[in-house]
């Protein structure tokens, strides 16, 4: 099997001195990385029976959107305020820096859906519980939570208890 941790770069003391920068590109550039990261996120997806997939914006829609198409769902994006046209919902959270705000339409999850929210990272965990809040105000279930990768020592799964979480890789 494919060990996906290879085509992560750790990049010492970026974006400052002291952090190890974890680099996804290298995966989404190679097909058979991301194919198989695709495919691990979708079987997570179909054991589930998720009926539609929500990325934030805008990494979570380089996750999301190969997911939903291998499901034959479709993808809600979650996007910062001001990028969706239509009536939307908007839950706002907190930042180690200030404070960021996600919306989506009001009328893209149907009450009793199940849905994966899909991201790249799981760090603190507070745009996936913005995204929570987002979905379930609109009467969605979320049936589970993936990452390609998941930094520990953040502790963001702790703000996720309750959820069904899928991890590919942790740091």
């Amino acid at each position: 099997m494919l060990d996906l941790n290879d085509y992560i770069t750790s990049i010492p003391d970026f974006p400052e001195k002291g952090v190890i920068f974890r680099d996804i590109t290298p995966l989404w550039g190679d097909p058979k990385a991301y194919a198989e990261a695709t495919r691990r996120i979708t079987h997570f997806a179909k054991m589930r029976d998720v009926n539609v997939v929500v990325g934030p914006e805008s990494r979570g829609f380089l996750v999301g959107a190969p997911v939903a198409n291998e499901l034959g769902t479709g993808i809600v994006l979650a996007r910062k305020p001001g990028k969706l046209p239509r009536e939307t919902v908007s839950e706002k959270y907190t930042l180690e820096y200030g404070e960021a705000a996600l919306e989506m339409h009001k009328d893209a999850i149907k009450p009793g859906e199940k849905v994966l929210i899909t991201d790249d990272l799981l760090a603190t965990g507070g745009t996936i519980a913005a995204a929570i809040k987002l979905v379930e105000s609109l009467g969605g279930i979320v049936a589970g939570l993936a990452f390609m990768i998941e930094l520990k020592d953040l502790n963001g799964r702790e703000k996720l208890e309750g959820y069904d979480i899928l991890s590919l890789m942790s740091y």
